[in-house]
């Protein structure tokens, strides 16, 4: 399960770090001890808690990722997969954008594509490419 610390859950939700421990004291947001002792935030917490009113702007400095030729890039959470036979649709939610793309099933379990996992949706025209962020451990 991808877990994010309090900082990160706090990019991620378009607050501040004390927000998210105001949420965790009051009981809105779970918080879990990693390994090696920091509270943490699931991401399928962060999924339950994603309002249209999210500010994507902070992800990027949070998270920055690889770069690349792109231009249109969202970084948000992913919040559904579909997967049959062949084909997967990929929900991410990155500040008030909802975003979908259909890739291969083969694609999104390469990537662990699930509910909570940090993810970057990059457009270029009509094709909408996701990426997990480079050398990340979140």
């Amino acid at each position: 399960m991808n877990s994010f610390r309090i900082s990160e859950a706090a990019a991620l939700l378009g607050v501040s770090d004390d927000t998210v421990r105001r949420w965790a004291d009051a009981g809105r947001l779970r918080l879990d001890r990693g390994a090696n002792g920091m509270r943490m935030v699931a991401g399928t917490e962060l999924v339950r808690l994603l309002g249209e009113d999210s500010d994507d702007g902070a992800l990027a400095q949070a998270f920055p990722l690889a770069r690349a030729s792109t231009r249109n890039r969202f970084v948000g959470l992913v919040t559904a997969v579909e997967r049959d036979g062949v084909m997967a649709q990929v929900e991410l939610r990155a500040g008030p954008f909802r975003i979908v793309s259909l890739m291969s099933r083969e694609a999104a379990d390469e990537l662990g594509l699930e509910p909570g996992v940090l993810a970057a949706a990059s457009a270029k025209a009509t094709v909408v490419s996701v990426e997990l962020p480079s050398g990340g451990d979140a």
